[in-house]
């Protein structure tokens, strides 16, 4: 399986289990100074485990961080405040429904906002798999508690939709940097926040369970998120990052989501989107191998296969092979398009082998 794909499935996992214990969690505290907490224990977690692992420092272009800052302000405060408020109001299981808007609000703003590519087959594949979701938690009865409640936890999932496609300007980054950087600055932002409005906090137990949650939940599932966003794009991020299902007894309605979730998935996984494209002269900074698209001299040899990471310039590529919306290939389309794309263009010269 691609590896991108199993990085967001992970991410999903971690994520997935922090709902019901974020709802436990709510019993000591208001939603402010929690979502704080989750935030700042991923963000601190992060730092130690970079610390350890003695990690290099990361670098950002001057254009990354204004994406990053907005990412940040979207999906590490306005997001998980908003989801707190939710979830204070309704049973968790419901809450858990509506956050699959979250993958739907994400392909939908990467499709049509941010002009990420797509075709008949992807787009059936995404259908099938929103479906499968749909049919696996919608209720036997709504027990939404009220209007203002439900649209909190729909903000939430825009939040984070709007956060997934900026955070997709810069997935080339350290992805663990990425996601300690917006873990300390949502966090104390949001700590702020919860100080202004006199939200009191709980005892010292509590708060380093929530801080451990937010390490695992939020830390560790977006650095993975974000190498699922460099490898395979923001829409099919969004939708595997929607299949994961936990806890689930064999039922009628799991067989028949599971059946559209396995179709939706090997839709996207038998994909094979290729024609000549260019790739425009750039320069950055991440980790990469020597493939077809790094292709650079170094004053020191460098292991063929090896993963490492420097400033590196790619000169203008015209080719042709299989690929993703990934970071390489942003907004590559396998039809005429007027459009000047920054990384990757298409040349008009063949058309895409996927779709049917």
């Amino acid at each position: 399986m691609h590896s991108g794909i199993v990085a967001v499935l992970a991410a999903a996992t971690l994520f997935g289990v922090s709902t019901p214990l974020a709802k436990l969690l709510l019993g000591y505290m208001d939603p402010w100074p929690l979502a704080a907490l989750l935030y700042l224990g991923s963000g601190i977690g992060l730092w130690i485990m970079r610390r350890i692992r003695r990690m290099p420092a990361a670098h950002l272009g001057s254009g990354d961080w204004g994406w990053l800052a907005a990412a940040i302000a979207a999906g590490g405060i306005i997001g998980p405040v908003s989801l707190m408020v939710g979830l204070s109001a309704m049973p968790g299981s419901d809450v858990s429904l509506l956050l699959n808007a979250e993958g739907i609000f994400t392909t939908l703003l990467a499709w049509f906002a941010f002009k990420e590519n797509f075709d008949r087959r992807i787009a059936l594949g995404m259908l099938a798999i929103v479906v499968g979701t749909i049919v696996l938690t919608f209720p036997q009865e709504m027990r939404f508690s009220g209007a203002w409640s439900t649209l909190a936890v729909l903000g939430a999932c825009l939040a984070w939709a709007i956060d997934n496609n900026l955070t997709r300007k810069v997935s080339l980054s350290d992805a663990s940097f990425i996601a300690m950087v917006k873990g300390l600055v949502a966090g104390m932002t949001n700590l702020v926040l919860a100080h202004l409005t006199r939200a009191q906090l709980p005892g010292i137990g509590i708060m380093v369970s929530a801080m451990l949650l937010g390490f695992a939940s939020y830390g560790m599932s977006l650095t993975l998120f974000v190498i699922g966003l460099r490898q395979l794009g923001t829409a099919r991020t969004g939708a595997y990052f929607s299949i994961v299902l936990l806890g689930e007894s064999v039922t009628m309605p799991l067989l028949v989501a599971g059946a559209l979730m396995a179709l939706g998935t090997w839709l996207h996984l038998t994909e094979r989107h290729e024609h000549r494209h260019r790739h425009d002269e750039m320069e950055h900074d991440h980790e990469h191998i020597h493939d077809e698209h790094h292709q650079h001299v170094h004053d020191d040899p460098v292991v063929p296969g090896t993963q490492h990471r420097h400033l590196h310039r790619h000169e203008p590529l015209t080719h042709v092979h299989p690929h993703f919306p990934d970071a390489h290939h942003p907004r590559c389309q396998g039809e005429c398009r007027a459009v000047p794309l920054r990384h990757c263009s298409c040349l008009c010269m063949a058309t895409p082998s996927s779709g049917f």
